[in-house]
């Protein structure tokens, strides 16, 4: 059995294994090691069968990679899973309006509460959805919330994701391979299922149609293409949700109307759920050279004919400047304090904070405002006096173009190594669907969990694999 490590073990104690951990604790134990070691092996077979692989931009050998699957679920209690679900349905009902709101009346930055000067100049902020509100004034239709451990009771929003969040295919294929390698385990310990995610996913697009639209909504998955790092999860989720998976080519504007081309002619299309980004979604509005997108689009979603799901313009509120802000932007929209806490941010924009983090560079982590994936950032407890020196000079060049956070005693879990269990680092992207009808989120979501020993980066682009996350019925 592992050792509680310093950092906020979720399996063990001072006293023994934790509550959500002893079922499987007690069949981990009985378990033959050899036997585990061949099942690890069987699920990289099979993740590289079903193709479930991802891209590394910027890498000179453009090779597909296999994100490493660790067999050893991450498990939270049913009472620890209420307390985290209710914290991201407050936030994501908060974002949401945050977002409604900056796209018309703008009452939060009237009242000072967000400078005007960080949604005004923000690249992601669109003139073009000003005074206009989305079917059933639903701006994220899907989100994803990056959420970190360093207690018992202490959990904190790392950052949000708005725009297209990935990963929700991860999540389901860990289950599916956790059933099939221990369907023994799944009889001894009543987990919540994720199974239904696509078809909620689908129900909750259909649910976000605009208000013309005869009939079942059609629904479409709109991929940039096969070479995206993310086309996996485009075409899995299609295909889960028994929908038309298509590219911009497939797509045009008919008499006011988004339509794709079929074997019995044009069917218009009511629901886009897009993976392409704002600035490539319509050529006539941005990227005049985008040819991953649908000319006239824009005006066609201006006129109320069809839904794009997320909505163009929501990047602005997973902005990380904007994220320091979100206790505020929480407690202005719905009047409660925010259930799950944000980690301390400094704004590198202020000069007075811009000399702290100079001053303490070593000791935290600094992140590009619009970066995403683990890129652009510096974990200063780990870096080279050539890093620092580097980093430095980024910062005071523009230093509105970076926040710093402390560096943040995250939370271990166990994973299967051949010397036994051994504790890695975790965070947790629970998904969650906003409709009209309201918030679903599927329990648990994807844990990501950093590989290396006392690594703190778990992006499967820097090395980090994956887990299955159990949430326990109650």
């Amino acid at each position: 059995m592992v050792n509680a490590p310093k950092h906020f073990s979720e399996m063990t104690s001072e006293d023994g294994v934790r509550t959500p951990y002893s079922s499987y604790d007690t069949w981990f134990t009985k378990q033959d090691v050899e036997r585990l070691a061949r099942k690890s092996q069987e699920a990289e077979a099979f993740f590289r069968r079903t193709g479930i692989t991802f891209n590394v931009y910027g890498q000179s050998d453009a090779e597909e990679r296999l994100i490493p699957f660790d067999l050893v679920p991450r498990i939270l209690s049913n009472s620890e899973w209420t307390k985290l679900s209710k914290g991201v349905d407050q936030r994501v009902r908060a974002i949401n309006a945050f977002l409604h709101d900056i796209y018309n009346r703008q009452e939060i930055l009237r009242a000072g509460v967000v400078p005007v000067d960080l949604v005004a100049q923000n690249d992601a902020f669109l003139p073009e959805m000003m005074d206009f509100t989305p079917p059933g004034s639903v701006y994220t239709h899907i989100v994803g919330t990056d959420i970190v451990r360093t207690g018992e009771d202490d959990f904190f929003v790392l950052e949000d994701n708005a725009r297209t969040p990935s990963g929700v295919s991860y999540m389901l294929e860990n289950r599916e391979t956790m059933l099939q390698m221990f369907p023994e385990l799944f009889s001894k310990i009543r987990v919540q299922r994720v199974n239904d995610y696509p078809k909620n996913l689908r129900a909750s697009l259909e649910a976000s149609a605009h208000p013309n639209c005869p009939g079942r909504p059609c629904v479409v998955v709109l991929t940039p293409g096969i070479h995206n790092s993310a086309y996996f999860e485009h075409s899995f989720l299609a295909d889960q949700m028994g929908v038309e998976l298509v590219e911009g080519h497939d797509l045009k504007v008919v008499n006011g109307h988004i339509t794709m081309r079929t074997t019995r002619g044009e069917k218009v299309i009511d629901v886009i759920y897009r993976r392409v980004d704002d600035e490539f979604l319509d050529p006539l509005t941005f990227n005049p050279t985008s040819m991953l997108g649908v000319p006239g689009i824009m005006d066609v979603y201006r006129a109320g004919n069809i839904t794009i799901a997320n909505a163009p313009g929501t990047g602005v509120a997973d902005d990380k400047a904007i994220y320091s802000y979100m206790p505020d932007i929480v407690e202005f929209y719905t009047g409660e304090k925010a259930i799950l806490k944000n980690v301390e941010t400094h704004r590198c924009s202020e000069p007075d904070t811009l000399q702290y983090v100079l001053d303490n560079l070593a000791d935290l982590v600094v992140k590009e405002v619009h970066g995403s994936g683990g890129y652009g950032m510096l974990v200063g407890p780990a870096a080279s006096k050539k890093e620092l020196a580097e980093f430095t000079e980024k910062l005071k060049a523009h230093p509105a173009n970076y926040i710093a956070q402390p560096t943040l005693s995250l939370s271990t879990v166990p994973i299967f190594t051949e010397a036994g269990l051994a504790p890695r680092h975790v965070d947790l992207r629970p998904f969650a669907l906003v409709s009209p009808e309201g918030v679903n989120i599927a329990p648990g979501g994807l844990t990501r969990v950093a590989l290396t020993e006392g690594s703190l980066v778990v992006n499967s682009s820097q090395g980090g694999g994956t887990k299955d996350t159990w949430v326990l019925e109650g």
